[in-house]
């Protein structure tokens, strides 16, 4: 892949014109992007992962893997969530932090401007690889992915370990939507910095990140 390849990150992908017309045809509150960004969410989880969020009603695991199926062959999702009978629950996804590089961060290769949200697993699914994005799935707590790594096991981009570290300060889903719910959920725009002699990646300071800073020596960014 041209962007991240062989690192460890989480479910996710672009928002297309098609999730933004399905956003049009929806009447939620949200704005139209934050509308998209969420079925966009849904969507690309549920093709690289197989796993169905989002839904009002969670479909069985046969329609789970027609879904995927669908979505692998190029089918609109709207079209294919219509055929189903399912509805999507949008507030399901509950936002936790927003990223976007900028100034001297726009060296690397390729730009983001990515939403991060927190969702409750769904009860009796199980991950697996598309064989195309991905080749390799696992599910771990925050800390565990960290030392995983530590270990040489794995790699992290800059802010997938941000997050991870932010992920790992609580135990149980209900403390991550709380903790997030008492942050404002504004761009995440790193910068550069000379920090006792050394330059540093840095992030704000007021958003809920236990580190915000790191040697740029260590840092892998894409």
């Amino acid at each position: 892949m041209d962007f991240a390849a062989g690192a460890l990150v989480f479910p996710g992908g672009a928002v297309d014109q098609a999730d933004r017309d399905l956003a049009r045809a929806i009447d939620w509150s949200e704005p139209l992007e934050e509308t998209a960004a969420r079925i966009a969410a849904i969507r690309e989880t549920l093709e690289e992962s197989g796993l169905a969020i989002g839904f009002a009603s969670p479909p069985n695991l046969a329609q789970v893997s027609k879904l995927r199926d669908a979505l692998t062959q190029g089918n609109p999702f709207s079209t294919i969530i219509q055929s189903h009978g399912l509805e999507l629950a949008l507030d399901q996804l509950v936002p936790f932090s927003r990223w976007h590089p900028s100034g001297a961060e726009r060296a690397i290769r390729r730009v983001y401007d990515t939403r991060f949200y927190v969702v409750r697993a769904p009860e009796g699914q199980v991950a697996c690889v598309d064989s195309t994005e991905n080749v390799r799935l696992f599910w771990k707590g925050a800390q565990a992915t960290i030392d995983l790594c530590e270990a040489g096991h794995g790699q992290i981009i800059y802010p997938t370990r941000r997050n991870l570290e932010r992920l790992a300060l609580f135990d149980s889903y209900e403390a991550i939507v709380a903790h997030a719910a008492s942050f404002p959920v504004e761009k995440v725009c790193p910068w550069v910095e000379e920090r006792d002699g050394e330059r540093h990646l840095c992030i704000p300071d007021h958003l809920g990140y236990p580190i915000t800073s790191e040697p740029m020596g260590s840092v892998r960014r894409g």
